[in-house]
């Protein structure tokens, strides 16, 4: 539990300015926005309950609203993808395996499962926080582009980083 705990605070430490010094400013072709930091909140343990999972989720958005100035739109965003967080992991995996403790992963799912679970919660929150910041249907079609790209180049870089971490250990 208390190595959870540090690698949640280091993560949170390295993620959450790394976001927003640099991820905020590296966007491709004006479409494609890498929202990394939610990785400390898809990688949370399953058999945290949805209380603190939504707490810490609030939490983590509200500091990337107050760097990025952007009004709430992320403590929203990753509240909901907390929220969310236990049914999209059920939907891959079986109800025995959050027994374990353990947190999703490569290691601890198996990579076609830990993607198919990280695309989906990427994209929820993609499409989440595009249309709250949009808060309108106007430019559909700019809003599906921003929310596939962002997605898809969310999710190579937060793959990248798990299976790092993978290695290591």
């Amino acid at each position: 539990m208390t190595k959870t705990v540090l690698t949640f605070i280091l993560l949170f430490i390295v993620l959450i300015p790394a976001q927003a010094v640099i991820f905020n400013n590296l966007i491709l072709f004006n479409v494609a926005l890498p929202l990394v930091f939610i990785y400390l909140i898809i990688s949370l343990p399953i058999t945290l309950s949805t209380n603190w999972a939504m707490t810490i989720g609030f939490v983590t958005g509200m500091v990337v609203d107050i760097f990025s100035d952007t009004a709430g739109m992320n403590a929203l965003a990753c509240t909901i993808l907390a929220f969310v967080r236990k049914p999209v992991y059920h939907l891959y995996m079986s109800y025995d395996d959050d027994l374990s403790g353990f947190r999703p992963s490569i290691a601890t799912m198996g990579p076609a499962a830990y993607m198919k679970y990280l695309l989906t919660m990427v994209f929820i929150y993609c499409f989440t926080v595009f249309t709250i910041e949009a808060f309108q249907f106007f430019n559909f079609r700019l809003l599906i582009l921003r929310t596939i790209f962002s997605t898809m180049f969310t999710l190579i870089i937060i793959y990248a980083i798990d299976s790092l971490s993978f290695k290591r250990s």
